[in-house]
């Protein structure tokens, strides 16, 4: 399952190692596109809804993620409701994006920016367009507190560019 799939383009990636991949956004613009790019894949499925009250199976995924979605939505509730849908043994990963709290965090995102804004360029690095952009409302100590609460175990790393990663895997039966 990928949360927040946008256009589609890890979900595309993800079917060459799944049999089945759902992808799931809410905007209706993105979904288009993952559909239309996602002819000849059978084993895509995209579905346009909000993913914290869409008709979803529960506990059946191997794997689920988010990447710089989960900002759009409560973190919390999202959080719980990407675990619910894991089996046991499943692997949940977020990329997300999170709001700087304290100076030293400001003083990292000032001190990254030069090098970050430089190897987007490099990169020819975009977005894909329509693609809907929000701030995000937690702090990474806030982040960190969550996932350390809701997901026990959790790895919990910060990178650059305002992101942060989860890694679980939901303990087996």
């Amino acid at each position: 399952m990928d949360v927040g799939c946008g256009d589609g383009l890890l979900a595309r990636k993800l079917a060459g190692r799944a049999k089945h991949v759902t992808g799931i956004d809410k905007s209706p613009h993105m979904i288009a596109c993952a559909r239309e790019s996602a002819v000849g894949h059978p084993q895509l499925t995209f579905v346009e809804g909000d993913f914290l009250t869409a008709e979803l199976p529960g506990a059946e995924y191997d794997f689920v993620c988010s990447v710089t979605t989960i900002h759009h939505m409560d973190f919390e509730t999202a959080l719980v409701h990407m675990r619910e849908l894991l089996r046991p043994g499943g692997t949940l990963v977020v990329v997300g994006l999170a709001r700087e709290a304290s100076v030293t965090e400001w003083a990292a995102l000032i001190a990254a920016a030069p090098i970050v804004r430089i190897t987007k360029v490099l990169r020819r690095a975009r977005g894909p367009q329509g693609m809907p952009v929000a701030d995000p409302q937690v702090s990474y100590g806030q982040v960190r507190a969550a996932a350390r609460r809701l997901l026990p175990g959790v790895r919990y790393r910060r990178h650059v560019l305002r992101r942060y990663s989860l890694t679980w895997e939901k303990p087996a039966r």
